[in-house]
């Protein structure tokens, strides 16, 4: 008698005993999000690979070998030479620093700037907010590119400039979202509880504004890399993004990739390749962030629903012990 009770307090510890946020996320990432692992795999290469460059590369970024112009792939040089003699292989490597610091850099900054316009206008409300909408409504006419280019221009090309500059084009527009998420949680009592006893609004925006739309800003960050990774490239092959001799995919794809892609064809597959192979990792990987963090995308599947079912499962033991006694 006692050691079943025993085993059944043991067992229901042990059944309430719950996993780390971290571990909760990766385990559902690959028992539900196949796909969203293959991406978290790939967005970790890009990491490491951009990291740790310096020594993954074969050779410098820039290193030239005279009489290796435009060589096919080989044994020495796996993804062949440029026009110039530089391998193909280290270039990409090296490019791969350069898609990890703009995308992070530009995500982080664009999700900050989103953050600021949305919680201002969202809780001041009133005529603040329809001024600062309607400007956020005309900057998203505009079209995205004409507007990075231009600003590039002015700010003349460089590493920071593209940052700043994509941080701009995708946060103000981003800024709607948290705006949106900002209302809905204005309207919740311990807000104006907090209103009524007089407490900065400082402190409101800090202890009970930001806390409640982080996940969504979490949700925008893990969805603006890919795109501003990719609007890097585009800028780099017009022309308006890292200048060279620095690699970056969409340059290599401009210069000397669109110049012999008839001749050389391999110096335009590797960097559009290795841009492709990026872009669809980070966008599954977001993707499955966004359905495993988001509570209306759970599906009953999350913390309330495996709380439900040990509730059901307790419940239907004492009945299936009063079936056994009789």
């Amino acid at each position: 008698m006692g050691n079943g009770v025993a085993d059944s307090s043991s067992g229901g510890v042990a059944e309430t005993k719950r996993h780390s946020w971290l571990v909760g996320f990766l385990i559902r990432l690959v028992k539900e999000k196949p796909l969203g692992t293959v991406g978290l795999v790939i967005t970790l290469l890009l990491l490491f690979t951009g990291i740790f460059a310096d020594f993954i590369a074969p050779y410098g970024m820039n290193e030239t070998f005279v009489g290796d112009f435009l060589e096919a792939p080989s044994a020495r040089f796996w993804m062949g030479t440029d026009n110039v003699g530089r391998d193909i292989l280290s270039r990409v490597i090296y490019g791969a620093r350069i898609s990890v610091i703009v995308g992070l850099a530009g995500s982080t900054l664009a999700t900050i700037i989103s953050g600021v316009i949305g919680i201002v206008c969202g809780y001041i409300g009133g005529k603040f907010d329809l001024v600062v909408q309607r400007v956020v409504d005309t900057w998203m006419c505009l079209p995205a590119l004409v507007i990075s280019m231009v600003l590039i221009t002015i700010m003349k090309p460089s590493l920071w400039s593209i940052i700043i500059v994509l941080a701009f084009v995708w946060g103000v527009p981003g800024s709607r979202v948290i705006r949106g998420a900002v209302i809905g949680v204005r309207e919740n009592v311990y807000v104006a509880a907090a209103e009524a006893i007089g407490c900065p609004t400082t402190r409101i925006l800090t202890r009970h504004i930001l806390p409640n739309v982080m996940a969504t800003m979490i949700i925008l960050f893990s969805i603006r890399v890919p795109g501003i990774v990719l609007a890097e490239a585009a800028l780099s092959f017009l022309g308006f993004g890292i200048p060279p001799p620095t690699p970056s995919w969409g340059g290599m794809l401009s210069s000397s990739g669109r110049t012999y892609m008839l001749l050389a064809p391999w110096i335009a597959v590797w960097p559009g390749l290795a841009l492709a192979i990026v872009v669809y990792g980070i966008n599954m990987f977001g993707d499955a962030v966004r359905d495993i963090t988001d509570p209306r995308m759970r599906g009953g599947v999350g913390r309330y629903g495996v709380r439900v079912k040990k509730e059901a499962k307790v419940k239907s033991k004492p009945s299936a012990r009063s079936s056994e006694v009789s």
